[in-house]
């Protein structure tokens, strides 16, 4: 059995600088709507946090953002288009802890999380993600799932966005301490697993608090536990993993702003300056705070240092997860 001290979060930063150039912001900028790509469908946790900062974006910058939902491959599509794109301010990237999760599994990735972006702001971060399963499912607690899945190898099965993504890593991590075999399958997005467990065709996921509250309030799903090392207060009588056995298990989910590798300092200077007022906006701040969410707006130098770390981490867990299914004869 193996077992993960995990965090992702915004602490003990190390490494990297962000790769800008010394030009200035042109006088005019933005002279023409901004298209903020969104490497996941609507409805999915950073499309919510985007669409909820894009108005008092749009105010400041007096114009439009467009927001583009280029959803695949565990947020491959969407992120290798905004690495090709111009660094002209014109073209952002807002996305999950995916960023840095998807490369390390899988080797095809086109681009690297580090080098192929100007890092702007690790814009937020949750309490962890919540483990749900269908009203029906058998089993009420994560002891009973487990238990369950020890019983039926290879009958239980989880929905994530795809490989690497935050709702691929908890369920992989919890199989790997757990020693059990539960079938992964991979959809486009978040809310076609949604869909499924809802319908009762997939048996569990792991999906941001934002993204479950409703569904947990209106009784359409039935929550086991958070991944965080904390309680939230949105859900007082949820555990956490580490309070249902799995010690050391503490996963995060994190959202930033990126733009393409060689945006000018005083491109993402200015970028940065007016996601961190809309990050302190009284309005954004309340629907955070329902939503489970923490608003953090770290400096762009921090936030690239933070990046490197991550995609760090991340391989290394890539590694011993894969060397855990070789040896026990599972797949993600």
């Amino acid at each position: 059995m193996m077992k993960f001290a995990i965090f992702m979060g915004a602490a003990a930063l190390c490494g990297v600088s962000a790769s800008l150039s010394a030009q200035p912001v042109p006088k005019d900028y933005p002279n023409k709507p901004i298209r903020v790509v969104v490497p996941s469908p609507p409805g999915g946790p950073p499309d919510l946090i985007m669409r909820m900062l894009a108005p008092k974006l749009s105010a400041a910058l007096g114009q439009q953002l467009v927001i583009d939902n280029r959803a695949g491959a565990g947020g491959i599509v969407g992120s290798n288009y905004v690495a090709k794109a111009a660094p002209d301010g014109y073209t952002w990237l807002f996305t999950t802890a995916s960023h840095t999760n998807t490369p390390p599994f899988n080797k095809s990735v086109p681009f690297d999380p580090v080098r192929d972006f100007s890092h702007v702001t690790l814009a937020a971060q949750n309490f962890g993600q919540a483990l749900i399963v269908p009203p029906n499912f058998p089993a009420k607690t994560v002891q009973e799932l487990i238990a369950l899945a020890r019983k039926q190898p290879g009958k239980l099965n989880y929905g994530s966005a795809g490989i690497g993504t935050a709702s691929h890593i908890p369920a992989e991590v919890m199989k790997s301490m757990s020693g059990t075999d539960i079938v992964g399958v991979q959809y486009k997005g978040v809310p076609e697993v949604i869909t499924d467990v809802l319908a009762g065709r997939m048996d569990m996921m792991f999906v941001g608090t934002q993204v479950a509250l409703p569904l947990i309030q209106a009784g359409k799903v039935r929550v086991l536990a958070l991944t965080g090392a904390k309680r939230w207060k949105g859900l007082p009588d949820v555990p956490t993993m580490q309070e249902a056995g799995f010690k050391g298990y503490n996963l995060i989910n994190w959202f930033g702003l990126w733009l393409p590798a060689g945006a000018s300092r005083a491109l993402v200077a200015r970028l940065h300056a007016e996601t961190v007022k809309a990050l302190a906006d009284a309005d954004v701040l309340r629907q955070f705070d329902v939503q489970g969410l923490e608003a953090v707006g770290s400096k762009p130098d921090d936030f690239a240092k933070f990046v490197a770390k991550e995609s760090a981490f991340m391989t290394d867990l890539a590694r011993k997860i894969e060397a855990a299914n070789k040896r026990s004869g599972r797949t993600p």
